[in-house]
């Protein structure tokens, strides 16, 4: 893993992990069971045109995953626990220090559901406004009552500092965010933010993380001494932004509800009201340990290494 630096290569990894946990897509999906050191990349889009073509020297081809099991999200006056999440993507690292990430076909991020404490209840009711009230009364089953927030991305992600990766309290990205509110009763396209006006987190390490490096054979299994591949594992980091500013809430109940929920959330919230932390993430980077030793196919490699961990 030398061809690019080592540094570059764990800042990439340090700065994609500071925000793993910020696209949340639902439950996760089927991946490809992977064997041994390959586990935790089962989705790491190995075949994607741009990662096939690189060839070890200019351009390296990297498999990268970062989870957390917990978190929170706080937003004016609500705040929301998040469950697991898994970003998965390809990185293409350059020899000039510069980087362009890769996602898989059914998207980067997924997460488990996070659940609006109170539901519906607690973000509207009760009201003494009849329109608020005539949804209050409709509010019969858990189901209908049921929120979900699921955080989804509003536009790319921008002021990439690489340095940032190594230490803690700078932030390493900006990212361009919104909440989709899921209820029967909100409708379909109730968000918090939009792609013309999103939430602008700056994730930053709060913790350092714990860095180490395991070599293993082509199809997963530990190889401390010969192995063609190599993982860096970053563990116990915690990330966190506490300085965005989130705006209202539109296109609840058809634009009807959205005064209702930003008055019970207390939205729109200025910056220093609101915040994101993700709690004690693994991280996983991985690619060929010597990249340029499978010149000029070092892409094709990686993804023959990888299918051959396929269980």
């Amino acid at each position: 893993m030398r061809s690019v630096s080592n540094r570059t290569r764990a800042g990439t990894l340090a700065a994609i992990a500071a925000f793993g946990a910020l696209f949340s897509t639902g439950t996760a999906t089927a991946a490809t069971q992977l064997n041994g050191h390959w586990a935790p990349l089962d989705r790491c889009p190995v075949d994607a045109p741009a990662m096939l073509a690189a060839d070890g020297v200019d351009t390296v081809a990297t498999c990268v995953s970062s989870t957390s099991a917990s978190g929170s999200i706080t937003l004016g006056n609500t705040v929301v626990k998040t469950g697991h999440t898994d970003l998965q993507l390809g990185v293409l690292q350059r020899g000039d220090g510069t980087t362009s990430l890769v996602a898989p076909a059914e998207g980067a991020l997924v997460a488990d559901s996070a659940e609006v404490p109170g539901g519906l209840l607690g973000l509207m009711c009760p009201s003494g406004l009849p329109v608020v009230s005539a949804v209050c009364r409709q509010i019969t089953s858990a189901e209908l009552n049921r929120i979900t927030a699921t955080i989804e991305p509003a536009g790319a992600p921008r002021d990439f500092d690489m340095a940032a990766a190594f230490t803690t309290d700078v932030p390493i990205l900006t990212l361009p965010v919104r909440i989709h509110l899921k209820n029967p009763l909100l409708g379909d396209t109730c968000y918090i933010g939009s792609t013309s006006k999103p939430v602008l987190l700056r994730p930053k390490n709060v913790t350092a993380p714990e860095l180490s490096l395991q070599r293993f054979a082509g199809n997963g299994d530990p190889d401390d001494e010969n192995g063609v591949m190599g993982r860096y594992t970053f563990e116990r980091a915690d990330q966190a932004d506490t300085a965005f500013a989130v705006p209202g809430a539109s296109g609840c109940g058809a634009g009807l509800l959205d005064w209702a929920v930003n008055l019970k959330t207390g939205l729109p919230s200025a910056a220093g009201k609101n915040s994101v932390t993700l709690d004690d993430t693994s991280t996983y980077f991985a690619s060929p340990y010597a990249p340029s030793e499978h010149a000029p196919d070092e892409g094709r490699a990686l993804s023959g290494f990888w299918h051959s961990a396929a269980r």
